[in-house]
């Protein structure tokens, strides 16, 4: 496969964040449970291969090697976790693959730029409710629209993803011009076309879709009109998947969209809000929040810091006028990131940040 760039995200402010929003690395590890009944999701940007996304490769091939004792047994699991112990097990895994101890969906994605993810997926498919392999883009091509990434498809691999349980829903990027999709119906329903019938072909179980970190690029999300007919576009994405059955399941395709958390305490209009939430909600099948890359080389410090998280979670299921009998809580994929970050400082000396999560 050939490599791919990793995941766009929006520029992330370089002013440092309010106090009560950062939290030391030790607090970003173990208490990630406390926040249940989420739906985590484990996001592995190294493709589920635990490599430093930005550390240089290992001279040597590494072997994973295998355990009859979980994490838990072996001490692992703790409030304090060090980017020693990280790095000193991160080859090394329980022999009891099958064995899920998290009971809600959980949802991976898969990197081409990391080959050994696609094995590691198979190896990890009885923990993997849905498995997300990075492939699509959706573009515009003069006055036409393009969805690019068919050569990534490989057809052995998803079916045996989908012979062990998991549903795999790949990723689709929606790089389009935004006046293109939401202000020419024809190109809308082509490009909604487009997708549905890349999931029919291909036997896929629907789709992850990312487009917002786009649409606040082009200012779609500072015009209410602009912002309402963009979530009109994810709503009939989601009610035409949801109108074709899974030939691997007996669910309908499913929709899953990717949200950005919340980078300061009042929210500005880039950011996913809770009525948002609410006019999507009956159209999904869930929301990947992406609560890790809080720091950066301009404001070096821990990627996923707990009290972040908790502010992410809290804003985003705050909503007004929710219904009681409707758990939105269920339907937050949490992004979880199996990878740390060494930032260079410009005294010489150098920052590591590391968070994760250590598969049991």
């Amino acid at each position: 496969m050939p490599p791919r760039r990793r995941d766009r995200r929006r520029p992330r402010d370089p002013s440092p964040p309010p106090s009560d929003a950062r939290a030391p690395p030790s607090a970003s590890g173990i208490r990630l449970t406390l926040l249940a009944p989420v739906v985590v999701l484990l996001l592995v940007l190294a493709a589920l291969g635990f490599s430093g996304r930005l550390s240089r490769s290992p001279p040597h091939p590494q072997t994973l090697q295998t355990t009859a004792h979980s994490v838990y047994e072996r001490g692992l699991v703790k409030r304090d976790v060090s980017s020693r112990e990280i790095l000193a097990e991160h080859t090394r895994i329980s022999e009891k693959r099958s064995q899920r101890q998290f009971p809600n969906p959980v949802l991976a994605y898969v990197t081409p730029w990391n080959s050994k993810g696609y094995d590691m997926a198979k190896l990890f498919s009885a923990k993997l409710t849905h498995i997300s392999p990075v492939w699509y883009d959706l573009k515009s091509d003069r006055n036409m629209l393009v969805l690019e990434g068919e050569h990534n498809f490989d057809a052995t691999w998803v079916s045996e993803l989908q012979s062990n349980g998991s549903l795999v829903v790949p990723r689709v990027v929606l790089e389009a011009f935004p006046a293109v999709i939401l202000l020419e119906k024809m190109q809308k329903a082509k490009a909604i076309d487009l997708i549905v019938s890349e999931c029919r072909d291909k036997g896929y179980d629907g789709i992850v879709l990312e487009s917002w970190s786009r649409w606040a690029v082009y200012g779609v999300l500072d015009d209410p009109e602009l912002r309402y007919m963009a979530l009109q576009f994810v709503k009939q994405l989601g009610e035409a998947l949801h109108s074709i059955s899974s030939k691997s399941s007996n669910r309908h395709l499913e929709l899953i969209y990717v949200i950005p958390a919340p980078r300061m305490q009042e929210l500005s209009n880039q950011d996913f809000r809770p009525e948002d939430l609410l006019q999507l909600a009956d159209a999904l099948d869930g929301f990947s929040l992406m609560t890790y890359d809080f720091s950066g080389p301009q404001n070096p410090g821990p990627n996923a810091p707990l009290k972040w998280v908790q502010h992410s979670l809290t804003t985003l299921l705050s909503a007004k006028g929710s219904s009681p009998s409707r758990n939105h809580s269920r339907m937050i994929f949490l992004g979880i990131n199996f990878y740390g970050n060494d930032f260079l400082l410009s005294r010489g000396t150098y920052n590591s940040s590391f968070s994760s999560l250590l598969l049991t």
